[in-house]
């Protein structure tokens, strides 16, 4: 569906994938902090948690710019297209 000049589901589907992205590196992220914290390196394993609880807020910020997005869409004015 488009609403004012934007594909709402393609977005919603690029949303989607970036959050995906966030997910992937987040795992990765993970996984090297536990290799630095059992190596001793405290403080990368430190710093690597704080990045692993920056992309958990980044993937909450993603679902609220999707709520975001189905109100915005429901609410604009202007020509809504459908497929039949």
């Amino acid at each position: 569906m488009c609403t004012n000049g934007v594909n709402t589901n393609q977005f919603t589907m690029m949303l989607e994938q970036m959050d995906d992205q966030f997910a992937v590196n987040r795992r990765w992220v993970h996984k090297l902090a536990h290799t630095a914290g059992d190596a001793g390196y405290t403080k990368t394993d430190d710093a690597l948690h704080k990045v692993q609880e920056l992309l958990d807020e980044a993937r909450a910020i993603l679902t609220d710019a999707k709520d975001a997005l189905e109100e915005d869409a429901e609410a604009a004015s202007g020509v809504t297209v459908t497929a039949v």
